[in-house]
């Protein structure tokens, strides 16, 4: 690994904890129900196309929502980088490093199978969750770690342009079509590695492109832990920011490639990519230099504990936590004979208050879980 410009690092980067804290916020407040709740209130006007943000765009375009998987999986390449900085600044071997990551990737990846179990209700077999994602990407990100970052760059590109010839090239009767829903090669994939296709068009193989997005959040933590000035370091990520939304809103307005999230398409990877970036840098800017961070412990304690909060959500929140808010919360306000939509509302931010609580809980008493 090139340590040229490594200096030895803080504790944490506040900035970073601090995106990681809002991404696993926004993910809590969709499991509670919150956008669901905000939808049924405002059922037209601008309100409802402001809450339409938070859903996943039915295809061919991006909503904001679409953001926050992307913005997850480059956090996620940042924090294996920092943490690999700091192992091997301790003498920790690449090798000895990485029998802990694939470890650690293997867990991601069962994590994610369990979930969609619990979603299905009975034993399944599907590779569609951010986790088992994640598994993979952070492998493929890992693997390269020790790379230049331009071999990096080139790297997470050379993906890129894989997914586009694979969708392209690979003429499967029936799903031969590369941006059609149903009819593209990660829908073979998917009918190959799991013998079905998902309703909603994701597809399994989007690990290949998303892998863009860890790389590059490893290239960010090169880039932040480098003795660069901060200045430096901002007009990089929002020079990066801008060319990725430019190319890949070339590529969609051209259309050589639609912006599809569902398949991870190269133009949404980019596009998302350069979003992401550009709020890194804002937030760089704003807590770490400009040190507008009063209340940037709220997201800290949130952040603190990503993989379990995600998990308590997607599980004990869904299938009871949420229910036995309602029945307390929900039953006292309809005695009030408050409005059904207005009731739903509050359910759910009280359920995400008490999440929020629990994270706080968890903080004070210096709990924290990994993987």
């Amino acid at each position: 690994m090139d340590q040229t410009n490594a200096i030895p690092l803080p504790a944490r980067v506040l900035s970073l904890d601090v995106m990681r804290g809002l991404i696993m916020i926004l993910l809590a407040a969709e499991a509670c129900g919150l956008y669901e709740a905000l939808a049924h209130a405002f059922p037209g006007g601008v309100a409802h196309a402001v809450v339409g943000q938070f859903f996943h765009h039915e295809w061919h375009g991006l909503y904001a929502w679409d953001l926050v998987q992307p913005g997850f999986m480059l956090i996620a390449g940042t924090s294996l980088y920092f943490s690999w900085l700091r192992k091997s600044l301790h003498g920790v071997s690449w090798s000895a490093n990485f029998r802990s990551v694939a470890w650690r990737s293997l867990k991601l990846f069962g994590c994610g199978v369990a979930l969609h179990c619990v979603y299905s209700g009975r034993l399944v077999w599907e590779l569609w969750n951010v986790l088992t994602q994640l598994a993979a990407t952070t492998l493929i990100a890992y693997l390269i770690i020790r790379w230049p970052a331009v071999g990096q760059l080139l790297f997470s590109l050379g993906l890129l342009l894989l997914t586009e010839c694979l969708y392209r090239l690979v003429a499967v009767p029936g799903y031969d079509q590369p941006f059609v829903k149903g009819e593209n090669f990660g829908t073979y994939v998917d009918h190959l590695a799991m013998g079905k296709h998902n309703s909603g068009g994701w597809a399994a193989i989007n690990f290949l492109p998303t892998a863009a997005h860890t790389i590059w959040g490893v290239l960010v933590g090169k880039l932040l832990a480098s003795s660069q000035p901060v200045a430096i370091q901002l007009r990089k990520l929002l020079i990066a920011g801008i060319v990725g939304l430019a190319a890949g809103y070339l590529l969609d307005w051209t259309s050589v490639t639609p912006i599809i999230k569902r398949i991870s398409t190269s133009s949404f990877v980019l596009v998302s990519g350069g979003y992401i970036l550009l709020f890194m840098a804002l937030l760089r800017w704003l807590v770490d230099v400009r040190q507008y961070d009063r209340h940037a412990w709220v997201f800290t304690v949130v952040g603190m504990n990503p993989i379990f909060i995600y998990l308590f959500f997607e599980t004990v929140g869904k299938q009871w936590f949420n229910g036995t808010v309602g029945i307390f919360v929900g039953g006292t306000l309809e005695l009030l004979a408050v409005p059904a939509s207005a009731i739903a509302i509050v359910v759910a931010l009280a359920a995400l208050f008490l999440e929020g609580l629990l994270c706080y809980w968890l903080y004070r008493k210096r709990i924290f879980f990994k993987l």
